[in-house]
C-alpha cells in the first residue's frame, strides 16, 4: 500500500480550506497491463474521510497510453463514475521530454449532471538528477478551465501550483 500526506491551499477538485491530508493507494494487477485502485482519503481538519475510490486501469504500452473507468464518493457525500485516458507522445528517444494528452469525464449517479477536463502537457523527466534521484517537471494546460499548471516532482514529494494561486503538496511516506 502506497501511503502520503497531502497539504494543500486548495485542490483542483474542490476549493477546500487549507488542511492536511492522509492519503492511501491500493493497487491489485490482474496482470501486467491490467490493474483495480483502491485510494481513500481522510482529512484530519474535519477528522473524517473526504475521498474513496476505486478505479480499473488498462495500460497500452506500445501506444504510450493508459484507459480507466471507476467510481467515486466524495465529503459532499456524491457519487461518481469516471472515465479517463491518457496518451503520451515522446519528443526524444530516451523519454526525457514529452508531450501528454490527458482526459476525464465525470458522471453522477444518474448520468445527469457531467464534468469533463482535459489537459495537455509538457513533461521533463530528468533520471538520477542526483544519486538514486529522479525529477520530473511538467507544464500544463487544463483546457476547459483555460488554466496553465506546474507539477514538480521527486521520488518522494510533489509540489502542484496553478495560476488560480490553489497548490498542494504531497510527500510520500
Amino acid at each position: 500500500m502506497e501511503t502520503s500526506l497531502r497539504y494543500s491551499g486548495g485542490s483542483k477538485r474542490t476549493l477546500r480550506e487549507e488542511s492536511l491530508r492522509i492519503h492511501a493507494k491500493q493497487k491489485l494487477f490482474f496482470d501486467p497491463k491490467t490493474q483495480l485502485q483502491f485510494h481513500g482519503e481522510l482529512d484530519t481538519r474535519i477528522g473524517a474521510p473526504s475521498h474513496v475510490s476505486a478505479i480499473l486501469r488498462h495500460f497500452l504500452p506500445d501506444l504510450g497510453a493508459s484507459l480507466g473507468a471507476g467510481v467515486q464518493y466524495d465529503k459532499q457525500e456524491k457519487l461518481l463514475y469516471s472515465l479517463r485516458g491518457k496518451k503520451a507522445f515522446p519528443i526524444t528517444s530516451d523519454g526525457m521530454f514529452s508531450f501528454n494528452v490527458k482526459g476525464r469525464y465525470h458522471l453522477d449517479k444518474d448520468l445527469k449532471e457531467r464534468k469533463p477536463t482535459a489537459a495537455t502537457e509538457l513533461s521533463c523527466s530528468i533520471f538520477n538528477f542526483q544519486k538514486d534521484q529522479d525529477v520530473r517537471i511538467k507544464v500544463g494546460y487544463e483546457v476547459i478551465d483555460k488554466l496553465p499548471y506546474l507539477q514538480i516532482r521527486e521520488n518522494n514529494w510533489t509540489f502542484n501550483a496553478d495560476l488560480k494561486g490553489r497548490w498542494n503538496v504531497r510527500y510520500d511516506l
